[in-house]
Formats: C-alpha cells, structure tokens, sequence
C-alpha cells in the first residue's frame, strides 16, 4: 500500500504547490499532473480499484483543500456512460485530469446578457490527459464517462470550495436555458 498511496499524495502535492497563487499556471500544473499519471497508471488502477468498484453511481471524494489561497482537490468516479447536466464552476478556475478511463468534456459558453449557451467545442480524456478553464463566470461544460462498462476516475484542482454551482437544461430544440442551483456533495475523503 505504501506506494500507492505515495501517488496520490503526489499529485495532491503537486496541486497544492502550483495551485499557490491565485492564477495559477494550469497548463503547467496539468503537464505535471498528467506526468505523474503516465509514469504511474497502474500503481493509481491498484489505488484506486475500490472506487472503481463501489458502483454506487457520481461520487466525488475530497483528497485536499486549502483556504488561504482558496483550492480543493477531488477523485471524482464516473459511473458506465454517466452524463452531467451541462454546469458551471460558481466562477471558480479549474483543472481536470482522467486517471482512469476515458472521459469527454464539452465546452460552453454562456452569454451574460441572455444566459444561452454555445457550445465552443470537446476534448476527450484518458490517462493523464487534461484540461482546463479559467476562473469565468460564464464558462460551462457537460462531462460524460465514454464506457458502457467500466467507471473512470478523474482528479479535480478547483480555485475553492465548488460547493454550489448551477445546472442548465435547454427549454426545447432551439429554446433558452433555464439555470437551476446544485449543491455539491462529497462522498468521502481520501487519504493521499
């Protein structure tokens, strides 16, 4: 166990030591992140098998945070094809890095005028593959787990607590977007 818990409290390190400033470099955080993940990928599957195999649907589990600069760090499990609602991150920055599995993100953008979204655009994410957004009010995305079969396991750097935030559904086809609060919920915490 003792390795394996060594990675994790890597990555948890390196989080916190590039997340030390308010406008943290994000690419440089994700390329070192997603080193770690390439260079350990079985060591974190052995890791973090049981979350893998909980099948208790999205959980989220806290693995650090810190006030003063404001972040947090969460292993999220992704249950077989689970689909967010298309969500904001309360104008929070923030990074996601798969650590298991593959996992597309769509990116949104809202006009603050309106509140309809755009979609800008996906990227898909496997082991050690990352992505990011600043900290903008009117940036949304939609994450979707892409296997029918196995859960994937993402690791999250927020700018803060993402403890409420807001859900859009599309009223039609073509119709507005109706915003509705969510609160988040952690499932655990984990030992890095």
């Amino acid at each position: 166990m003792g390795k394996h818990s060594r990675t994790l409290k890597t990555l948890r390190d390196i989080a916190l030591e590039y997340g030390s400033s308010e406008q943290p470099d994000l690419a440089s955080m994700a390329r070192e992140l997603g080193r770690v993940v390439h260079q350990n990928a079985a060591t974190l599957a052995n890791r973090l098998a049981p979350l893998r195999a909980r099948q208790r649907g999205f959980e989220r589990w806290l693995l650090a945070e810190r006030n003063k600069p404001a972040l947090s760090v969460l292993v999220m499990a992704w249950p077989p094809n689970h689909l967010t609602p298309v969500h904001d991150h309360a104008g929070l920055w923030g990074l996601e890095v798969a650590l298991a599995g593959a996992l597309e993100v769509q990116s949104y953008a809202r006009d603050s005028a309106s509140g309809d979204l755009r979609m800008l655009g996906r990227d898909w994410l496997g082991p050690g593959d990352g992505t990011w957004f600043e900290g903008d009010e009117n940036h949304a995305h939609r994450c979707r787990n892409l296997s029918r079969h196995d859960t994937a396991l993402t690791l999250h750097v927020y700018g803060g607590d993402l403890a409420q935030f807001f859900a859009y559904e599309q009223t039609g086809p073509s119709g507005g977007w109706i915003a509705q609060p969510q609160q988040s919920r952690i499932a655990g915490r984990l030992r890095g």
